[in-house]
């Protein structure tokens, strides 16, 4: 392995929620000769530093620890706690090689205790801050940082008749949607999973790069994309405690607030809705129960259901014609290495034998962001054609 200095620095893999340029600084206070106050800043060590042949060297600053350690949360890297060695000024370091490409939550165990890491990316996944890291691939550059025309994203706020509170979600809007007024949009709903936020499809996921890059290279429609935070309760109601009120949030109030400030097209064929894990199942409940808002549901590293012990979706299955009739597109998806993959898989051939239309995409990897970015670059290939 040699990876390339550009695809190492790329800054779409260093961004998140705490900056996008680089801003690992410390301030040294000092005086000059007169005894006037004169500060300097000085360069922290990044927190990891991938190396080209592949190896992550992780650091953290903990002068006064007798000990520090750090571990992945599964995938390629693993849940094994690696001990760190002191490195001079406080810092402590180990070298860790084999790590697969993608992103990856890691963390960080101080004389024992869980700790985050200052000088490391820092997300929101498994309910909590958490740090993460980038690990580049060599062939693979759909959800990086290139140099083609960029969409914007918006920060909406609306109220929800059903939760009683204010939401908010991010929107995505393609390049030139400011200056083609005359141009109206599908709409893609697009969910994260469990212990994320309606940040994960940003920070995590990167999905307004890997549309900025489909657009620019003719692979994809233009879309609107509005992702919104999962999880949506309510006395008022009874739900599925795995799932929420999410659908009940997106039809009565979400959708009507979207249609009203966008220029959408507000017909059931341009709107479609998907999300990885939990958001998966969010999609297929929302979709199927609500068939009159969307016409197409990706379902990225989630059980596909026909029929368990809470739904039976079996009479929507019964007349293949109408279901290929009234739905554009099923999609589901996983990573090889996710046992879900063969079951929905057979779950679709079954369907498929009956005539009932579906795509099932299998990507290399475990229950992670890097097969949930490949599921969705592959979505938005077909979704709205």
């Amino acid at each position: 392995m040699n990876m390339k200095k550009e695809i190492i620095e790329n800054q779409a893999l260093h961004e998140h929620a705490l900056f996008f340029d680089p801003v690992d600084r410390d301030l040294v206070f000092a005086s000059d000769e007169a005894g006037r106050p004169m500060g300097k800043y000085v360069k922290k060590h990044p927190g990891v530093e991938v190396k080209p042949n592949g190896d992550a060297v992780f650091y953290y600053h903990a002068p006064n620890a007798k000990s520090v350690q750090v571990a992945g949360i599964g995938g390629t890297m693993g849940n094994q706690r690696y001990d760190m060695k002191p490195c001079g000024n406080g810092d402590w370091t180990v070298t860790i090689s084999g790590i697969g490409p993608g992103f990856h939550y890691h963390e960080y165990y101080v004389d024992g205790n869980r700790a985050c890491n200052d000088l490391a990316p820092l997300g929101y996944g498994c309910f909590r801050a958490i740090n993460f890291f980038e690990m580049p691939e060599i062939h693979s550059d759909f959800y990086l940082l290139q140099d083609v025309p960029h969409g914007t994203i918006r920060l909406d706020y609306y109220e929800s008749t059903v939760t009683g509170r204010t939401r908010c979600c991010y929107v995505y809007t393609p390049p030139g949607y400011e200056s083609h007024p005359e141009k109206r949009y599908p709409v893609l709903y697009l969910q994260h999973g469990g212990g994320e936020s309606e940040t994960g499809w940003i920070w995590q996921g990167k999905v307004n790069y890997i549309m900025d890059n489909l657009l620019a290279s003719g692979q994809c429609k233009e879309m609107i994309i509005v992702m919104n935070n999962g999880y949506a309760e309510s006395p008022n109601y009874e739900y599925d405690p795995a799932i929420g009120l999410l659908d009940q949030v997106l039809v009565k109030d979400c959708i009507p607030f979207i249609d009203k400030k966008y220029r959408t097209i507000a017909d059931r064929h341009s709107r479609a809705m998907a999300g990885l894990s939990m958001g998966g199942f969010q999609t297929q409940y929302a979709v199927f129960h609500h068939p009159e808002y969307f016409a197409s549901l990706g379902i990225f590293s989630a059980v596909f259901i026909v029929k368990d012990e809470n739904y039976d979706y079996t009479p929507l299955f019964a007349d293949p014609e109408k279901f290929n009739r009234q739905f554009d597109l099923l999609f589901v998806s996983a990573g090889d290495q996710e046992p879900i993959s063969v079951s929905n898989a057979q779950v679709l051939s079954e369907l498929r034998k009956k005539g009932i239309n579906s795509v099932m995409y299998v990507t290399p990897g475990y229950h992670e962001w890097q097969v949930w970015r490949y599921s969705c670059c592959e979505f938005l290939k077909r979704v709205f054609q």
